[in-house]
């Protein structure tokens, strides 16, 4: 390809999820109230934790953790969708692509691990609940809820780096309505496989190294439920664990999808973002929410005005 003819990129137009003027209007619609509903819930989630002394408990300290990254994941991309979704020119800057990637990438990032930290924790609380206190102390799980954060930033810089190392030339068109690797790769204008083979790597590492230990985690707490002998103490320990996995298999499946098959970007890439980056954020406080009594009592607390942490 002759590049010394082509125009350096300044600036991509994302194409979006429709060109049809009502179609952009409903999904206008359909985006704001999932994003108004992930700010107030996870907010909401977040100041129940923090104002009820009875939800000071390492998982819910990771589940504050895990709202941050929904709250920031889903800021990072929704407001500026929901602006192109009414303008005719949806044009993005190369810097504010940049830096919308960036961003994507270090939230999303950190929730992988974020969710790899916290099925080890329903792992040692359910599977060796004599030595849960004297492991998950608040030093320890500082540490983890930091190292998530690190790696979060370590990843998300490796791709970001790589894909925009690249020159873009030509074409500024991005059949998307984020800024994503896949989808960027595809514009680029020279040879992507070292950088498709660093952001799959980097897919492996932050994507199926925190899938593994959950599903060891989990076949560990499930032989430790089917030996426990009441029924009860399996339908509790099965209740715990059902809202992780339900948001597990929601975030990991839509983001290795797009991540680990970088093939299938541009048919799949628009919809299974949807998913990671719009649905997922609002999901999750409501999945903790609706099947933890914990929550439901501090809300309840909350609601009827009286002192938090006293039922």
């Amino acid at each position: 390809m002759n590049q010394t003819n082509q125009t350096w990129v300044t600036e991509f137009f994302l194409l979006g999820l429709s060109d049809d003027p009502q179609t952009q209007l409903l999904l206008f619609v359909l985006f704001l109230a999932v994003y108004l509903g992930t700010i107030f819930g996870n907010l909401l989630l977040t100041s129940l934790v923090l104002l009820d002394s009875q939800l000071h408990t390492p998982m819910y300290f990771f589940l504050c953790n895990l709202s941050l990254t929904d709250l920031g994941f889903s800021t990072t991309a929704v407001p500026q969708t929901l602006i192109h979704m009414l303008s005719r020119r949806k044009l993005i800057s190369f810097t504010g692509c940049a830096v919308q990637l960036l961003f994507i990438l270090f939230f999303g990032s950190t929730q992988c691990s974020l969710l790899g930290v916290m099925s080890y924790d329903r792992y040692l609380a359910i599977c060796d609940p004599m030595h849960y206190p004297l492991i998950m102390t608040w030093r320890v799980c500082g540490l983890l809820a930091l190292g998530c954060w690190f790696s979060g930033l370590v990843a998300s810089l490796v791709d970001t780096t790589f894909t925009l190392s690249l020159p873009y030339q030509g074409d500024n068109r991005i059949a998307h309505f984020i800024c994503e690797p896949p989808v960027l790769l595809v514009v680029a204008s020279a040879d992507t496989h070292s950088s498709e083979m660093a952001v799959f790597l980097m897919g492996v590492v932050i994507l199926l190294a925190p899938v593994s230990l959950i599903m060891i985690s989990y076949v560990c707490i499930i032989v430790s439920v089917v030996k426990m002998k009441t029924a009860s103490g399996r339908l509790k320990a099965f209740s715990t664990c059902g809202s992780h996995l339900i948001v597990v298999i929601i975030f990991y499946g839509s983001a290795i999808i797009n991540y680990m098959t970088p093939k299938s970007a541009k048919e799949l890439g628009e919809i299974v973002s949807v998913f990671y980056t719009v649905i997922n954020p609002m999901l999750n406080p409501l999945i903790y929410s609706l099947r933890n009594k914990d929550v439901k009592r501090a809300f309840k607390n909350v609601a009827n005005r009286r002192p938090i942490g006293r039922t």
